[in-house]
């Protein structure tokens, strides 16, 4: 199968949870491309020379040939959308219900639960970084995703719908923050989000981030 030129611009350090959202959307579709890296911690993203300037100046940003596109999700369903089943390999539910589940969970894990995110940063989960205890806004997040992750993930199940889908990999990446660090997290969530992790694809991903400079 033929496909257009694509790139991936990413982190220095790989430990973006929405680059890694895209990375794996990439290898699940059998997408060749290439993968560039931008120094957030230089302010690289910041300076003009890069596709992503003129959009968000964040990571990731992807391009297709001439058209270039910034935010994980969009990214997401785009890639979905562009290279279509059954050419190329699904990654979102075929059931429209099940799909804007899917969607759901993936706007709301980037739009809420901000102090997961402030006190548990993936240098938990891509660098063995400790952090303290959580704090009480902090438990209150984490109690919220643990509800929402046991109601939408049937009991006994390994994935969300049935089969896997991309918001597998963003939810077990969220409840990894926690669970690296040995915050006390339910079992079968410890299991789905363990399971979710040795995905090839995520494995890959992993890979990267340690093999980052320094």
């Amino acid at each position: 199968m033929s496909q257009p030129a694509i790139t991936l611009w990413s982190d220095a350090n790989y430990f973006s949870p929405y680059v890694l959202s895209v990375y794996v959307a990439l290898k699940e579709k059998g997408l060749s491309f290439t993968l560039q890296t931008i120094d957030l911690a230089c302010g690289q993203h910041l300076q003009p020379g890069w596709k992503g300037y003129d959009l968000t100046r964040r990571v990731p940003a992807l391009s297709v040939d001439d058209f270039v596109l910034s935010e994980s999700s969009a990214i997401d369903e785009y890639l979905e959308e562009r290279f279509a089943p059954p050419t190329w390999e699904r990654i979102y539910p075929l059931d429209i219900e099940k799909r804007a589940r899917a969607r759901q969970i993936q706007a709301w894990l980037r739009s809420d639960l901000m102090p997961i995110r402030e006190e548990r940063s993936t240098d938990i989960v891509f660098g063995g970084v400790a952090k303290p205890a959580l704090s009480v806004e902090g438990q209150k997040a984490a109690e919220k995703l643990i509800a929402m992750a046991e109601a939408v993930l049937p009991v006994g199940q390994q994935n969300l719908f049935g089969e896997w889908s991309i918001a597998d990999t963003d939810l077990a990446l969220m409840l990894n923050r926690l669970i690296f660090n040995g915050d006390d997290v339910p079992e079968r969530l410890k299991e789905y989000a363990a399971f979710q992790w040795q995905r090839a694809s995520v494995q890959r991903f992993i890979a990267l981030s340690a093999k980052r400079p320094g």
